[in-house]
């Protein structure tokens, strides 16, 4: 039986194994593989590593987990989790994985818009973060496609930064990539070159476990944890995009906020841990 399954192999994930590891926890940590920054060639804001590729990140945090003897990485979707007696058991590739804690870093999934040529360009030209991708259209024209409280925060932020902001909500009928930006053909036939566009996308939990688990969500469809990354369920942890404080409307989504609640959830599986083994037993 492991101390701590993590489920998530992005930056929450892979911080809270570091932070388990470090207290020669047994960590099992499994990676589907899939991940919300896959398109994304340059990660930002992000301290000492700005503009690192998410897969270079990926790697570089591997290797540091693989100076950790108790930690195990593991390259496999999990399947369906459920309590088991006063753990937890993790279904996975034909087996089952016991633990008496779990971190959920699985993230969430983004619904895109169905405009033709608009998921190529999803991550790179076309983003939802200014503080993720805002600079890279430094003096160029930019469009948003988006409404109500989104346009006017996105046009406030982004007003210093591109040298035009066009809205084109409701207006783009199919988007190409070309060189330094993108060409999109608007509902008048007219086309409009822009270097970046972005968008608010909705987005659903990637995984399935909140539900099988009966954890309690925010609003957002996200998680719902303290300050110390705690579900609804005692000894269940979750961080990453997956999951936020009732005091946000959505996750802070970057790296280092990722980082930094993997972190937490790791350290405050250790406090669960200690406070089982000195319950008494009987």
């Amino acid at each position: 039986m492991h101390d701590v399954i993590v489920i998530g192999g992005g930056p929450a994930g892979l911080q809270s194994a570091l932070t388990l590891g470090r207290m020669h926890r047994d960590v099992l940590l499994l990676d589907s593989g899939e991940y919300r920054n896959a398109t994304v060639d340059h990660a930002h804001n992000y301290a000492t590593h700005d503009g690192i590729a998410p897969a270079e990140f990926r790697r570089l945090a591997r290797a540091d987990l693989a100076a950790y003897a108790t930690v195990e990485v593991r390259e496999a979707r999990a399947e369906r989790v459920e309590r088991d007696g006063d753990g937890f058991a993790v279904h996975v590739g034909g087996t089952t994985e016991r633990a008496a804690a779990l971190v959920l870093a699985t993230g969430v999934r983004d619904a895109l818009p169905d405009i033709p040529g608009l998921a190529g360009a999803w991550g790179k030209e076309i983003a939802a973060c200014p503080f993720c991708h805002g600079h890279e259209t430094a003096g160029q024209r930019v469009a948003l496609d988006l409404e109500g409280p989104h346009l006017d925060r996105l046009t406030a932020m982004l007003g210093r930064i591109g040298a035009e902001l066009v809205d084109v909500h409701g207006r783009v009928r199919s988007i190409a990539r070309v060189d330094g930006g993108l060409d999109l053909t608007l509902d008048d036939g007219g086309t409009l070159r822009v270097g970046g566009m972005f968008i608010a996308p909705t987005f659903s939990q990637s995984a399935p476990f909140a539900e099988q688990l009966g954890l309690e969500l925010n609003d957002s469809g996200c998680v719902r944890v303290d300050a110390f990354q705690a579900t609804s369920v005692p000894g269940v942890f979750a961080a990453g995009d997956a999951a936020h404080v009732p005091a946000l409307p959505v996750p802070m989504s970057s790296i280092i906020t990722s980082q930094a609640a993997g972190m937490v959830a790791g350290a405050a599986a250790v406090q669960h841990l200690l406070a089982r083994e000195a319950a008494p037993v009987g």
